[in-house]
């Protein structure tokens, strides 16, 4: 399963609002690929927001409730997985829609006298 995964969270994730909105924001990437929702999860809130959102862009969707569906904070909570094997290095959503950098402007630097200027004018 592992080289068919696009994305996926872990059990801990879902319970942040952050990674959730991120989640729900790229939803429309997930097109042409099946969510595997964890139905052990214990956030119905997120469950319902995923489901709701799957319904609504006719992304597939199935509810895990068998032995591999466990309820550890690392445990998989969300899969959306390909049906073809697409082996991708980074899978995590922190990795997959990793967040942006804060921008900072450079300061202009500062204009030195040159040698020559500070010997033929003197120094300020």
């Amino acid at each position: 399963l592992r080289e068919r995964v696009y994305v996926r969270m872990n059990n801990t994730e879902v319970k942040d609002p952050e990674l959730t909105s991120l989640f729900l924001k790229h939803i429309d990437d997930f097109k042409g690929y099946t969510i595997l929702i964890n139905g052990d999860i214990t956030d119905d809130g997120f469950l319902g927001e995923v489901v709701a959102a799957c319904n609504k862009k006719n992304i597939p969707f199935t509810l895990v409730n068998n032995e591999t569906a466990k309820t550890g904070p690392e445990d998989s909570a969300v899969l959306v997985v390909s049906k073809k094997a697409i082996n991708r290095q980074r899978i995590e959503i922190t990795q997959v829609y990793a967040p942006e950098m804060p921008k900072t402007e450079l300061k202009a630097p500062e204009k030195k006298e040159s040698f020559w200027h500070k010997l033929l004018h003197g120094e300020k």
